[in-house]
């Protein structure tokens, strides 16, 4: 049994009024997702247990079978494992996020913009060196990671402070937001460090004078210690690989002992996950794609993306993976499913269930499929719920 399971980022919305009352998924044009739906098993699945904060970090964990109410830890250390960092006894890692501020009409700082203009990898890099010169010693430690996301890491560090994700405070001042707790002025003194260095960092000077978007604060969130996870092939009878966009899935993927590959885009990224997928079926049970455009999307509040990030998911990674186990033959399973919704309205996670498709070589040989879509409201009137999403896996890998 060969089993693929695509784990696209955020995917979840709200009905918005500029699509017509429709979300994202029901407005974008997904005719193979739409299949899967008609003859396969649809339904919701909460992946963020009640009491547990909507985040990558939980929904990751359930989509790849692990409760997150028994191994939530935090982002940050997962992104460490996935760059080597390693993570002692009372060592604390957070994640240190570019963003831009401004002032408000009343005089007060709110957050423009979490992803700090999305910096390309060459300024993010250069940036990044620069905040790490400024802010290492007594015992801080700086890791470079993708984009605007990077990481910090405190040795002997406090982990019990409260910290809030950027994208939850988008517009709203700055000062409420700030951690809170012990060890709380260490992390503000960090910050303060940041915005001397971005003032005159020169790749943020330059996105400056050229009227671009440039971070000139550093956020710091989603702190946690180091955790241990059982790995995959002790809980289910199979070997696996990871394919995946995001730092803090790639570290999840080492931790649950899968291979984790690399997808270099050669025409397209979504052309060269699918391709990567593919060839580690020839020595692998079960490979993990993850996608984070769709959450990008959501994170910046733009419908149009949202729905473009989705209709790409279908047309260059979900119809490519049918056709690929198509042409294997034998028996297969593919099943797709978001690890949290990220509403453009909000522009941060929510904690709502998300529709999610099981679908398997037997199913190409009914006659005809049900009347049903994949999305938000098929999956709720017209299909099945499960209230553990972590237990969403055992459908896909079970014998």
């Amino acid at each position: 049994m060969k089993c693929v399971l695509v784990q696209a980022d955020g995917l979840g919305d709200e009905p918005l009024a500029e699509l017509n009352g429709k979300t994202p998924l029901e407005a974008a044009y997904t005719p193979h997702l739409d299949a899967m739906a008609s003859r396969g098993i649809l339904g919701l699945v909460r992946t963020i247990p009640h009491g547990v904060p909507a985040s990558c970090e939980a929904g990751s964990l359930a989509v790849l079978g692990y409760d997150p109410a028994r191994y939530r830890t935090g982002c940050a250390p997962l992104e460490a494992v996935a760059h080597g960092v390693t993570l002692g006894p009372g060592d604390v890692a957070f994640r240190l996020q570019l963003v831009t501020v401004e002032l408000a009409e009343d005089g007060s700082e709110v957050l423009r913009d979490p992803t700090g203009g999305c910096p390309e990898a060459a300024e993010a890099s250069a940036i990044v060196a620069d905040l790490a010169r400024a802010l290492e010693g007594d015992g801080i430690e700086v890791w470079e990671g993708r984009g605007y996301r990077h990481g910090l890491v405190w040795r002997g560090g406090e982990v019990r402070m409260r910290t809030v994700p950027p994208h939850a405070i988008v517009g709203t001042p700055l000062a409420a937001a700030l951690p809170v707790g012990p060890g709380a002025e260490r992390l503000h003194g960090l910050m303060r460090v940041a915005r001397d260095v971005l003032a005159r960092q020169p790749a943020c000077v330059a996105r400056r004078a050229a009227g671009a978007t440039a971070p000139n604060a550093v956020w710091l969130w989603g702190q946690g210690v180091a955790v241990r996870l059982p790995a995959l092939r002790e809980r289910f009878p199979v070997t696996g690989a990871i394919v995946a966009g995001g730092d803090l899935e790639r570290g999840l993927g080492r931790l649950a002992g899968l291979d984790v590959l690399e997808a270099v885009a050669a025409e397209s990224p979504g052309a060269a996950v699918v391709s990567v997928a593919l060839a580690a079926l020839e020595t692998q049970d079960f490979v993990l794609v993850q996608l984070p455009d769709a959450d990008e999307a959501g994170h910046q509040g733009d419908v149009a993306a949202k729905v473009a990030a989705i209709e790409r998911l279908d047309a260059a990674v979900v119809g490519p993976l049918l056709d690929g186990l198509r042409q294997r033959g034998g028996a297969w399973r593919l099943a797709v499913v978001p690890d949290h919704p990220t509403p453009c309205a909000l522009r941060t996670h929510t904690a709502d269930p998300v529709p999610f498709v099981l679908y398997v070589a037997g199913d190409e040989e009914k006659a005809k499929g049900q009347k049903r879509a994949y999305h938000e409201r098929d999956a709720r009137e017209l299909g099945i719920f499960i209230a553990e999403g972590y237990t969403l896996i055992e459908r896909l890998l079970r014998e």
